[in-house]
């Protein structure tokens, strides 16, 4: 159960009405870390290293200086267990620094002096950078702070992928011995189901992936803050990807983004103050959050249709938008097979209930007349879960380079993670 508190901060509700913020608050400040694929358990490479990194080049683009930072929120957990390394120096020594960096670990190291405003994203709550984002633009319009400066990483360290909880065990315990053992609730197997079933629905194949995935991978090499950009390979093709091995069938391996380690940093700030900045101010027009539970140990397609109706309400209602408006679109696709739901619920294009694949066999590049995830999204850049937000800001200030869409770029729409919690925000060139 989520407190009246949290639904307020996060706009979890239908029925708000127009954000009371739109147009008050921008982003006007975005800085990447380095990528890898994985810690190379160097000091200078570790997640608190590669945070003060993208800090600085978040500061630097928004051109203003540590003392004019006075609010921090950091999403501190990097999906790996809390592991110390007391062989390493200062401040590199503990787990706040290496396998998570909380806000404070970054205003002590930073020398971030006049902060008065602190959050630390929960995971309870999602805690990933779309959440941390949303409050921070939650908290400069209520006056919290006037500069936030926002932070997020992702971890991956050598071994098992995401080494904490049931993942770290041997053995399968609970009610999981039922379950694990058959692979059900392993990575990205729910989702496959759900793949079932809507291609039971509405007569398709997931065969018909293939062009949007090879789009996303074609976007994200093009995205210089992403793994593919940095660590080139040979350009996936739909070959390639129908050839892939599955995962959980009729998921592929080439439908699940690469776990990556590195992340970004925003600036967020005032309306007012943003007018004096290095960069053309994006504006916050909305934010929202979709926060359900399945009825069983997995979602079904009518639940998770549901949800997208619940979500588009919320984004649209508050932004005073509709979906002709949307210019730039950017939706979570970190399973591949997620992308459909958001893309028809939110009827980008005219695309409606069934019709995703028929949409992703059409021209979808950032080129041609549906530029569909022009970020490339975690499957194209890794899973840092920032390129999605960083592209939708780009884009407005027109500077995507080779991603730039050749269509109009005044709004977009960006979010993730799940179809049951996941957090959505839109973005404006201009504040009305």
């Amino acid at each position: 159960m989520v407190s009246p508190y949290y639904r307020s901060i996060y706009r979890m509700d239908e029925g708000l009405g127009v954000w009371e913020h739109r147009g008050k608050v921008a982003v006007v400040g975005v800085g990447h870390t380095p990528i890898d694929r994985r810690w190379d358990e160097r000091p200078e490479t570790s997640l608190g290293a590669y945070s003060m990194i993208a800090a600085q080049k978040a500061m630097d683009d928004a051109g203003i200086s540590l003392d004019d930072i006075d609010g921090v929120v950091s999403c501190p957990r990097a999906n790996i267990p809390e592991w110390s390394r007391p062989e390493l120096p200062p401040p590199y020594n503990t787990a706040d620094g290496v396998s998570k960096v909380t806000a404070e670990w970054l205003i002590t190291n930073m020398g971030l002096n006049n902060v008065k405003f602190i959050d630390n994203t929960p995971d309870s709550l999602g805690g990933n950078i779309s959440w941390a984002l949303n409050f921070a633009a939650q908290a400069v319009g209520d006056g919290k702070a006037e500069v936030v400066l926002v932070r997020y990483t992702m971890g991956n360290f050598s071994g098992r992928y995401s080494q904490a909880g049931s993942n770290s065990e041997e053995e399968a315990s609970g009610g999981g011995q039922w379950t694990g053992p058959w692979g059900w609730g392993a990575a990205g197997t729910p989702y496959a189901y759900l793949m079932g079933e809507y291609c039971r629905k509405y007569g398709s194949n997931p065969d018909r992936m293939a062009p949007f995935v090879v789009n996303a991978r074609r976007n994200g090499r093009m995205f210089p803050d992403g793994y593919y950009y940095q660590h080139p390979e040979e350009a996936l093709t739909v070959e390639d990807y129908l050839a892939s091995r599955w995962i959980a069938k009729p998921l592929r391996i080439h439908d699940c983004d690469r776990p990556v380690q590195g992340g970004a940093c925003y600036i967020v700030t005032t309306a007012e103050r943003a007018k004096d900045m290095k960069q053309p101010p994006v504006y916050f027009l909305n934010h929202c959050v979709n926060k359900f539970d399945s009825r069983s140990s997995v979602e079904t397609l009518d639940e998770v249709e549901g949800w997208m109706d619940s979500l588009q309400k919320k984004i649209y209602e508050g932004s005073g938008l509709t979906p002709r408006d949307i210019d730039v679109y950017n939706p979570y696709d970190g399973f591949t097979h997620f992308t459909q739901y958001y893309l028809e619920a939110m009827q980008w294009h005219g695309v409606k209930r069934g019709e995703a694949h028929d949409f992703y066999a059409g021209d979808i590049s950032v080129e041609g007349p549906h530029p569909l995830l022009p970020s490339g999204g975690n499957n194209g850049t890794g899973r840092t879960r920032c390129a999605i937000y960083t592209d939708c800001i780009q884009q407005l200030r027109g500077q995507a380079g080779e991603r730039q869409i050749r269509l109009k770029a005044e709004t977009a729409l960006g979010g993730e993670t799940t179809p049951g919690s996941s957090a959505w925000t839109v973005f404006g060139k201009n504040p009305d």
